[in-house]
């Protein structure tokens, strides 16, 4: 696996592919620069060896066509105040303006080009397109986790014209460390967390990691079909009905395979979907009609505290509740601290997924756990145990 350590980039420019596709308010300002953030090590290794940076990414949606809401030119302000270093911009990735500005790029510096995506070759995997922007750069670099599992002409494709002269940046070597620690060379007991709302995002993940887990937690909107599956009452809520024989298969297949499924055993349930609905404490058996399970109970915090504590690396993809509301929190909140209390005590933690990154840091438990991931579906696709084309491409 070759990674920036692999390369002296004095004299150097670096075209890094980099995940800068950030939220912005209504104003244009970044509202949350962690993909920034994560980026940085990598670019300020080219720069300290005495090179330059030419930086691509997408931003949102702007289906291949030019939209100044998803230009790339609103953000460069936060990436200099991050980075610390001034950062150009060129208004192309490709054609005149991209390879001007690239040829009067000097060393140390960063050139940020615009949007990818303002080209719909990008999506489409073009060659062409691909080998115009492979003419920006002596070294190429891919530092995008979150679109590794995409075969577009940034992430993969461009990766073909530069034979031996490519290699991972520190962000996407750390995701791949990270991931493949859990899943071939961890340190056992290994616990896998599966919360959300649906066992259908998560069959693949679930079938792929019984054959390396001991524990698995079932929590969330999920947990119910298992639930009713086995006989239940699961009142008003949360079911895929068309997977309970799928769910009493998981079962019987952990069972084999002697892992241990732990899933609540009480919630708390809520008469309405609101913040300000009347709740009350169920067993997860046992709720009534009109009620709905909203967050894990205060049994279940309990014994899945006893569960992380006892296991030496855990993997937490998807909340045990409607976190977002203040309500029905407490199950995700508790969780947090279990895994933070296992971590101080040597354990390796992962977390991943959109709404577990979302969680650890509204609950402060980002810098709390061993590592938290940029990628959701490139990090589920890893841990359902397909090859990225992202990564492929660098391993070639």
């Amino acid at each position: 696996m070759k990674t920036l350590n692999d390369f002296n980039f004095e004299n150097k420019k670096a075209i890094i592919r980099v995940d800068f596709n950030v939220p912005l308010n209504d104003k244009f300002e970044v509202t949350d620069a962690t993909r920034i953030e994560a980026a940085k090590s990598t670019i300020i290794k080219v720069l300290e060896d005495g090179g330059s940076c030419v930086l691509m990414s997408h931003l949102g949606r702007p289906k291949g066509g030019v939209n100044d809401a998803f230009s790339l030119k609103h953000i460069v302000a936060k990436v200099k105040e991050i980075i610390g270093v001034n950062v150009k911009f060129a208004e192309d990735c490709i054609g005149t303006k991209a390879e001007e500005a690239v040829a009067n790029l000097e060393d140390g510096e960063i050139l940020l080009l615009e949007n990818l995506r303002f080209h719909a070759e990008e999506e489409k995997g073009d060659v062409a397109f691909a080998e115009k922007l492979s003419k920006l750069g002596d070294i190429y670099v891919n530092d995008a986790f979150g679109t590794a599992h995409r075969a577009h002409a940034s992430t993969t494709i461009i990766a073909q014209f530069f034979e031996d002269n490519k290699c991972f940046g520190n962000l996407l070597a750390r995701e791949i460390e990270s991931i493949d620690k859990v899943l071939n060379n961890s340190e056992r007991p290994v616990l896998a967390i599966l919360g959300g709302a649906k066992v259908s995002s998560k069959i693949t993940v679930i079938e792929n990691i019984l054959d390396k887990v001991d524990h698995l937690i079932i929590g969330g909107g999920m947990s119910f079909t298992f639930v009713k599956a086995q006989g239940g009452k699961i009142g008003n809520s949360i079911c895929e009905d068309d997977k309970m024989e799928l769910a009493l298969e998981i079962l019987k297949q952990a069972k084999a395979k002697n892992v241990q499924i732990h899933i609540p055993v009480d919630v708390v349930a809520a008469d309405d979907f609101s913040n300000d609905a009347n709740t009350k404490i169920c067993d997860i058996n046992e709720i009534p009609d009109g009620w709905e399970g909203v967050d894990a109970g205060p049994k279940s915090r309990e014994i899945f505290d006893g569960v992380v504590n006892q296991c030496k690396t855990i993997l937490w993809n998807g909340p045990l509740g409607v976190f977002e509301m203040e309500s029905f929190a407490a199950g995700t909140i508790a969780l947090g601290h279990s895994i933070d209390k296992a971590t101080k005590n040597g354990a390796f933690s992962l977390v991943g997924g959109g709404d577990s990154v979302a969680a650890v840091k509204q609950f402060g438990f980002a810098d709390k756990v061993s590592y938290v991931s940029t990628g959701g579906g490139a990090m589920l696709e890893m841990l359902e145990g397909k090859n990225l084309p992202g990564i492929e491409a660098i391993l070639k």
